[in-house]
């Protein structure tokens, strides 16, 4: 099978089982998604959603969370993972934003990746998301289901999944193809136990076609 053909059966399939798909991060502004994601990094969504909410009455906005201390913020969001690292990187990123964007979220890779705790990842999932912008974000979901069903060919790298990716898919898809992986890897093609018998793209997956050969 051709690349481009499994890409449209894959879309196809997502297109009628997760027609509205998005991020599982509660949020109400880019400033509070824009936090939320960086506190997602090696940490579940559940959790930060479990933490945001004080954090967000707390500090609603880039110039509150700014004029806070680093420790204050820790204590809001010490359950989550590397509560100090992560502490920093909100009050140094708030301080950015009232600094040097007046309080808004930027709108380009550039720029956001000059805030703490912003990478590739984390500025793509802004501009898809708030920007609407045909950015693959590429985490530990993403990078595995791609590789498993097939759509990424030896990529040893999120920006190598992620060129791979936005080659095949239609721009204005882009945005939403990002979370129907995710969610895929989320709560079907699990990183231990994937439940291939739950999935409706077996017919056209790599692993599932090497596992059956296996199990022969």
């Amino acid at each position: 099978m051709k690349k481009a053909e499994l890409f449209r059966h894959v879309i196809d399939y997502f297109e009628v089982t997760r027609p509205f798909a998005e991020t599982e991060l509660h949020y109400h502004n880019s400033f509070q998604l824009l936090i939320a994601v960086i506190l997602s990094a090696q940490c579940t969504d559940k959790r930060v959603n479990m933490v945001t909410p004080a954090l967000f009455a707390k500090f609603p906005n880039a110039k509150s969370m700014a004029q806070a201390s680093v420790d204050e913020v820790r204590e809001y969001i010490k359950s989550i993972s590397y509560p100090n690292s992560k502490a920093e990187y909100l009050v140094k990123g708030s301080k950015i934003l009232v600094e040097n964007f007046h309080s808004e979220i930027p709108s380009t890779i550039e720029e956001l990746t000059t805030i703490p705790g912003v990478g590739r990842k984390t500025a793509n999932v802004i501009l898809s998301v708030i920007y609407n912008q045909p950015t693959m974000a590429v985490d530990t979901h993403v990078f595995r289901v791609a590789a498993r069903i097939g759509l990424t060919t030896g990529a040893k790298t999120p920006l190598q999944t992620e060129m791979q990716l936005i080659k095949y898919i239609p721009t204005d898809k882009i945005p939403l193809a990002h979370h129907w992986l995710i969610l895929h890897g989320r709560y079907i093609c699990l990183a231990r136990n994937p439940l291939c018998d739950k999935c409706g793209l077996t017919e056209w997956c790599k692993y599932y076609r090497q596992k059956v050969k296996t199990e022969k």
